[in-house]
């Protein structure tokens, strides 16, 4: 319980902050779709609400923590973390996300508690699938005039890996297939298959 409620505490401050600062378009990022869906399944200690945002951004949050690490040491390694470390961010802002890096431990530990669900994989496939189509046909991209200095742009990285600008290693239509393919292939399937061997399956315990 007191996990529950602190969890549940940390997200009513950190909604109407991002809000504020950034607006609701931020909460389409995938960490941030998953950090709802472990509120809900905290609650309903429901394992497969807890297995869908586990198989979705713990590799990817992995990646974040080692290189918010070597930014901190002064190594940058893919610049992911770079506006962590940019005094343009209010510390506070800068502060609340860091569960960035913690996010990813606390789902494999309620996985763990829970048991993972073999069904989370495609349940978090077609959710990304939805997200990344509204961040590419809905959402500003690098360049675009934005209402505020910290609307997010280029969510979900659905037009290249920056912030500032679009990718031109390949066509913008390429880019996005790319990555509607190459993230299930390359990033969630491993993912689904790692927990589907290290972890007990819903219900066994």
């Amino acid at each position: 319980m007191w996990l529950k409620i602190g969890y549940t505490a940390f997200v009513a401050v950190l909604v109407p902050v991002y809000w504020h600062d950034y607006g609701p378009t931020n909460f389409l990022y995938f960490c941030d779709v998953c950090l709802f869906l472990a509120l809900a399944g905290m609650w309903l200690e429901d394992a497969l609400l807890l297995s869908i945002p586990t198989v979705g951004i713990l590799l990817p949050q992995v990646v974040w923590v080692a290189d918010f690490a070597g930014h901190a040491v002064g190594v940058s390694l893919l610049g992911m973390t770079d506006y962590m470390f940019d005094p343009g961010h209010s510390l506070f802002l800068r502060g609340l996300s860091l569960f960035h890096g913690w996010l990813p431990f606390l789902l494999v530990y309620l996985v763990y508690r829970v048991g993972y669900h073999p069904k989370a994989l495609p349940w978090w496939c077609c959710l990304a699938w939805v997200l990344m189509a509204l961040c590419y046909f809905a959402m500003p991209k690098p360049g675009d005039v934005l209402p505020t200095p910290l609307t997010p742009v280029n969510i979900n990285y659905v037009y290249g890996p920056s912030e500032t600008k679009v990718q031109t290693w390949m066509p913008e239509p390429a880019w996005f297939a790319f990555l509607m393919i190459g993230l299930p292939l390359l990033v969630w399937w491993p993912t689904h298959l790692a927990l589907m061997r290290w972890f007990p399956r819903a219900g066994a315990r």
